[in-house]
């Protein structure tokens, strides 16, 4: 049960973090989502620094692991808001948006992951 209640608090607050750096970034005039993509690169960063602490001599308990990469982590990143957004460039036609915006989220959110790890080294 203790384990639910870290993975729900972390989730709680990542996705109260992600709606609001949605605001602030995503913009309805150029219609690229801004914020989607720092959430998810931002995250990608953080997941790889919090597992690589966790990995690194047992630097974080495994309570501290579920509240801060399973639970902030992944209420934070997202993927479903990712591949709506995507729905939406192909539906319009907006094909190069659709490509960029893709091949960036992975290209750049696995050097985040790995750039973490390696913060942390």
């Amino acid at each position: 049960m203790k384990q639910l209640l870290l993975v729900f608090v972390g989730g709680g607050f990542g996705s109260v973090l992600r709606f609001l750096v949605g605001k602030w970034l995503n913009s309805s005039e150029s219609g690229i989502p801004y914020g989607t993509f720092a959430a998810n690169i931002i995250g990608s960063l953080l997941i790889g620094i919090i597992l690589g602490v966790a990995a690194k001599n047992d630097g974080l308990s495994e309570s501290q692991t579920l509240l801060l990469a399973t639970g902030f982590c992944g209420g934070f990143t997202t993927f479903s808001t990712f591949a709506y957004e995507n729905h939406v460039f192909l539906k319009s036609g907006d094909f190069t948006s659709f490509a960029l915006y893709t091949i960036a989220s992975f290209i750049i959110g696995f050097l985040a992951v790995f750039g973490g790890m390696y913060l942390v080294k």
